[in-house]
Order: structure tokens, then C-alpha cells, then sequence
């Protein structure tokens, strides 16, 4: 071998050396590498899923879910039950209250009285024996009672409505609020508004309990009704 031959192979091995220790100095790899993926550890599992797009446990997301439906399914149930009677019990008051004050010329509060009345006798026949027809009746007497003695409160809200707007604002504005209009928004929207939400809160925990349950306890309704 001559001796140019060995100052090449001499300068090559050099050249190695350095880049190897350049590669020291500056750390290795230019990316940190992922946690590593074992079953117990949380950070791993959490960095690998959100780097390969795969998705959650669906495991602990369906037993959300599923805890959210047995704690509130059945008073979505009861509410939906509940809006579709007082829909119904609505639309007779609403109709029965025009043709009262429009063809039958009855003073408003009257009329108000007379048609709410009317869709509360409805409403009680449907939430008995729909809404809440898998509880138990306990005393036929007390429901009656209490659930019409509730109703006179949800009227005395929806009258009180119609009143204060017919003849307090309309004693200033009368333009204004002394109109069928005003007398429709005071009494189905602002008064039922208010009166509904007093009603199925009133009714669920004191009217239609089970029986032998105390008053304003919740009680597990039947998943079959």
C-alpha cells in the first residue's frame, strides 16, 4: 500500500469519527420519541390515540350515556308526556277564550276563567291516566283535590297575567296593551308559560305520587309505561 493510499484511509477514518461525535453533541434523533404504550399507562395511551386518530374508550362514553339515561330518561318521559296534554289542553283554552270573547262578547277575565277550567278538567284526565299512569293511585280524593287546587293556582297566575297587562299597562298604554293581541301574549305566553312550569312541578311531587310514598320523594316510574 503506498503511502498516499494510507493518508486517504487515514483522513476517512477521521471523517467518521467526527460526524459520530457531531451526532453525539446534538442530542440523537432529531424527533423525541413516543411515551412508551403500556396498558397502565395513561400518558401513552392518551399521546397514541390523538397521534393515530383512533378514538376514545367507547366503553366509558356508553356507560355515560347510559347513566344519564337511567337518572333522566324517565323524567324526559314524563315531560314529553306532560307537554303533549298541556298542548292539547292549550289549544282548547286558546280556541274556547276567542270564541268566548268574539262571538259570545264575554269580558276577557271571564272568558280566561271559563275556558282555563275547561282545559284543566282535560289535562287532569290526561296526565292521570297517561302521564303519570304508572303511579299508583293513592287517594283518588286527595288527587282531585290537590290537583284542582293547584290548577286554581296556575290560573291564579294566568288571570293575574291578563289583568295586570288588560288593566295596569292598559291603563296607561291602552293602544297598546288593551288589544286582542295583548290580551293573547299576557294570557298564552307569558301567563301559561308561567303557569306550566308551577303545574308539573306541583303535580309530580305532591299529586301523583306512589302510594305509600311521602310526599315530594321521587319514585321510579315503570320503563314499560
Amino acid at each position: 500500500m503506498s503511502g498516499r493510499e494510507k493518508q486517504h484511509r487515514v483522513a476517512a477514518v477521521r471523517l467518521r469519527s467526527v460526524r459520530a461525535c457531531l451526532r453525539h453533541r446534538l442530542g440523537g434523533p432529531r424527533w423525541p420519541s413516543l411515551p412508551d404504550r403500556h396498558p397502565g399507562n395513561r400518558y401513552a395511551r392518551t399521546v397514541a390515540a390523538t397521534m393515530t386518530g383512533e378514538p376514545g374508550s367507547p366503553q366509558t362514553r356508553t356507560g355515560l350515556v347510559h347513566s344519564l339515561v337511567d337518572r333522566f330518561g324517565h323524567l324526559v318521559r314524563e315531560l314529553s308526556k306532560f307537554a303533549t296534554v298541556g298542548g292539547i289542553a292549550f289549544v282548547i283554552d286558546f280556541a274556547l277564550f276567542n270564541y268566548l270573547i268574539g262571538p259570545q262578547s264575554v269580558e276577557q277575565v271571564t272568558a280566561k276563567t271559563i275556558a282555563t277550567v275547561i282545559a284543566a278538567t282535560f289535562a287532569f284526565l290526561g296526565n292521570r291516566f297517561w302521564t303519570w299512569r304508572h303511579r299508583k293511585r293513592s287517594n283518588p280524593a286527595r288527587e282531585y283535590a290537590l290537583f284542582f287546587f293547584f290548577n286554581a293556582v296556575g290560573l291564579g297566575i294566568a288571570v293575574a297575567c291578563l289583568a295586570i297587562s288588560r288593566y295596569g299597562l292598559g291603563s296607561i298604554w291602552p293602544e297598546i296593551f288593551q288589544t286582542r293581541l295583548a290580551d293573547n301574549i299576557a294570557s298564552f305566553v307569558v301567563g301559561t308559560g308561567l303557569g306550566t312550569l308551577f303545574r308539573f312541578w306541583s303535580y309530580r311531587r305532591f299529586v301523583f305520587v306512589e302510594a305509600g310514598t311521602p310526599i315530594g320523594a321521587e319514585a321510579n316510574p315503570d320503563r314499560d309505561a
